[in-house]
C-alpha cells in the first residue's frame, strides 16, 4: 500500500514535470518562429506559471462555485457529518467543510490545498441511494484525496490545463493577424506562414496534450484513494458495493464542467468516443475488482 502511495506520487510528479516542459518548448518555439523574439517565449512561460499560480490559490472555490455546491451544517446534514467525523477520528485527520449539490445524479468530490482547507462536497442523489456502509465507503475515498495531498496536485493540473486552454486559444489568434500581415510584406510573408501553420497545429494538440495529462494523473489518484479507502473502513467490499451502484445507476450532472471532472469520484459527463479516450477514470469494472481482491486479504 505504502510502496504504492510513493510509487503514485513519483508518477504524478514526472508528469507534471513533462507537461511544464512541454508548455517551455512551446514557448521556445513560438520565439524562434516570432523572429527570434522572446519576449514571445517569456510571456507564455510568465503566464502559464502565473496563471497556475493563482489557480493553485483559487481553484477550490472556483470548483465549488462551477458545481453550484452549498455549505451544510451538522443540523442540516447529521448523517453527513457523523460519517465525516468517524472517519476523521479514526484517522486523525481535520475535520473538512462539508457541501451538498442539489441534483439527482449520484457523485461527490473534495476540494482544497490541505488537510486543514479541505472540503467535501456530495450530491443529494448519492444521499438517496447509498447504504451508511456504502457511503462511509465513498467518504472514505475522498477523505483519502485529502488526506494523500491528491487534491494539491489535481489543482494544479486543473489550473494547467485551463491556462493551456486560454494559451491555445491566444497563440491561434496570434498565428492569425499574424498571418494576415505578413501576406502584405513579402520578405516575412515564409515565415509568417509557417508561424501560422505552428500557432494552429500548437492550439489544437495542446489542449489534447492537457486533457490527456490531465486523465493520467487522475486514474492514478483513483486507484490510490480507493486502497486508502479501504485501508480507513477496513470494509474494501462497502466502496465496492457503493461503485456498483454508482457504475449502474450513474448518470451525468446536470451541472457540469469539463475542466474540474476529474475531481469527482466517477466521470460526471455524458461519455463518447473521444470522452473515453481521455477518460479521467479507470473503468469502474476494473476498481471493483481491484477492492474485491483486497477484501479477501482483511
Amino acid at each position: 500500500m505504502y510502496r504504492a502511495i510513493a510509487r503514485n506520487k513519483r508518477n504524478t510528479w514526472f508528469i507534471l514535470i513533462g507537461f511544464v516542459a512541454f508548455l517551455g518548448a512551446i514557448g521556445v518555439v513560438a520565439g524562434w518562429l516570432a523572429g527570434n523574439n522572446w519576449w514571445v517565449t517569456a510571456v507564455i512561460l510568465v503566464f502559464a506559471g502565473g496563471y497556475a499560480t493563482v489557480q493553485y490559490f483559487t481553484a477550490d472555490r472556483q470548483a465549488l462555485a462551477l458545481s453550484g455546491a452549498v455549505a451544510v451544517s451538522q443540523t442540516e446534514a447529521p448523517r453527513y457529518h457523523r460519517l465525516v467525523e468517524n472517519l476523521c477520528i479514526a484517522t486523525g485527520t481535520p475535520m473538512p467543510r462539508l457541501y451538498v449539490v442539489e441534483d439527482p445524479a449520484p457523485n461527490a468530490f473534495a476540494t482544497g490545498r490541505r488537510p486543514e482547507e479541505a472540503s467535501i462536497t456530495v450530491t443529494t442523489g448519492l444521499f438517496e441511494l447509498m447504504t451508511d456502509r456504502e457511503l462511509e465507503g465513498v467518504l472514505g475515498h475522498e477523505l483519502g484525496h485529502i488526506r494523500n495531498y491528491d487534491i494539491r496536485v489535481s489543482l494544479i493540473v486543473f489550473g494547467l490545463v485551463v491556462a493551456v486552454g486560454i494559451l491555445a486559444d491566444l497563440m491561434m489568434r496570434m498565428a492569425f493577424f499574424g498571418g494576415l500581415r505578413g501576406r502584405g510584406n513579402s520578405g516575412n510573408g515564409q515565415a509568417q506562414v509557417i508561424f501560422l501553420v505552428f500557432g494552429l497545429v500548437a492550439a489544437v494538440i495542446a489542449p489534447l496534450l492537457a486533457g490527456a495529462v490531465q486523465a493520467a494523473i487522475s486514474r492514478q489518484r483513483e486507484y490510490l484513494a480507493d486502497a486508502t479507502s479501504a485501508m480507513t473502513t477496513r470494509d474494501p467490499d462497502g466502496l465496492a458495493s457503493a461503485l456498483g451502484k454508482l457504475a449502474e445507476y450513474g448518470s451525468p450532472l446536470q451541472k457540469s464542467n469539463t475542466s474540474m471532472a476529474h475531481l469527482w469520484i466517477v466521470d460526471p459527463l455524458r461519455p463518447n468516443a473521444l470522452a473515453r479516450m481521455f477518460a479521467t477514470h479507470p473503468p469502474l469494472p476494473d476498481r471493483i475488482a481491484r477492492l474485491e481482491k483486497m477484501g479477501g486479504t482483511f
